[in-house]
């Protein structure tokens, strides 16, 4: 039994929905048949209860046609992996293998193990710097490493936590947290530096491609202090690991109300201006979008003529088809809390992407309104 995502069991997944999923829905990349739709895991108490919804979310996701499930290490204090972890071994039992889902999570952060410890500077020392694990002065903003020693310990614990072998997409965590602490050429070393952990884990069969997860680094201005350039940083896993480099993911906040990926010239290669969507086109780079419905807040009192550009039944869904249909995005991750959240979010797996010419109309409509 194949112990990451493969193309063949993607594919095989997808066509278990062949004759109910729309054309567009899945999409090839990287060896790898993505669903549109994705869940994420982000919010929610650290408690049974939230594991219990979470674990059946994933379930009824999967269930559904949507095979991309995102975590992150510190989501929930390790809760959220976990809760992934327990479905994966539920969904095995009803005939979904492993190769047939993209799991993906993040490491960079600190965070406690399950509940917040009483003394949270204690529970770091005893369980990190002690070991060896990192020192103070690797530690940004106060809670960021990306160290190789620590991104490894933190895969270690992610691979427990998702009772998995393998995590098909790893990425680092809002790298561009550190830039509030070094400088650009600090960061760059630190970035190679991880690369080079990454790319040796790659070979290592623990994770099958990496890539960043940010929340400010791809939207701003280019000479914001944590801007971020793809092309400087996709030319760093080229000089450690050359044309086969695995840095091959990039997820960014894409919605309604944060449209910069697709319209903001921020980004410099081979001289010229280019968005992030365009970047990563000529890059051979995936984006995902994080915060599709920006928890809840574009989901509602949308324009009319989001209504008449998208149609569907009600403004979440419409705000889901509006990143899902973006020229530049594979996935639209959204949070799914509980069955309900992912069987509702399931609909538009049967739904086709809107077209180029109806998605055009938003921003022609946009302008005149």
């Amino acid at each position: 039994m194949s112990k990451s995502a493969t193309k063949e069991g993607t594919t095989r997944y997808a066509q278990k929905f062949a004759g109910h999923a729309a054309e567009g829905h899945f999409r090839e990349t990287h060896r790898l048949v993505l669903s549109s739709v994705g869940i994420g895991t982000y919010l929610g108490q650290p408690d049974a209860k939230t594991d219990e919804g979470y674990t059946a979310a994933a379930v009824a996701a999967v269930e559904s046609g949507i095979n991309v499930i995102d975590a992150a290490i510190n989501y929930r204090l390790q809760r959220s992996e976990r809760s992934i972890g327990a479905a994966i071994r539920q969904l095995a039992a009803e005939g979904f293998d492993r190769d047939e889902i993209v799991v993906c999570t993040k490491g960079g952060y600190l965070t406690p193990d399950g509940s917040m410890p009483a003394d949270p500077n204690e529970y770091f020392f005893r369980e990190y710097i002690q070991p060896g694990v990192f020192n103070a002065k690797d530690i940004a903003a106060g809670s960021h490493c990306m160290t190789p020693k620590f991104l490894k310990n933190q895969l270690g614990r992610s691979l427990k936590n998702l009772a998995v072998e393998c995590v098909d997409i790893y990425y680092l965590h809002n790298p561009e947290t550190q830039l509030s602490d070094v400088s650009k050429e600090e960061f760059l070393n630190r970035i190679r530096e991880a690369f080079t952990f990454l790319e040796s884990a790659v070979e290592a069969g623990e994770i099958q491609y990496y890539g960043m997860a940010t929340w400010n680094g791809f939207r701003q201005d280019a000479r914001a202090r944590d801007a971020m350039q793809l092309g400087e940083i996709t030319q760093i896993a080229q000089e450690i690991a050359g044309g086969r480099h695995h840095f091959r993911f990039v997820q960014l906040p894409f919605n309604l109300g944060m449209t910069e990926a697709l319209t903001l010239g921020n980004q410099s290669l081979r001289g010229h201006h280019r968005t992030v969507m365009e970047a990563a086109s000529d890059l051979d780079i995936t984006l995902i979008a994080s915060a599709s419905l920006l928890q809840g807040q574009v989901a509602k009192n949308l324009p009319e003529f989001v209504a008449q550009a998208l149609g569907l039944e009600n403004d979440a869904e419409r705000a889901l088809q509006f990143v899902r249909s973006s020229p530049g995005i594979t996935t639209a991750l959204v949070g799914m809390a509980r069955a309900e959240h992912a069987k509702a979010n399931a609909r538009l797996v049967g739904v086709a992407p809107a077209t180029l010419d109806e998605f055009s109309k938003l921003f022609s409509r946009g302008e005149g309104a």
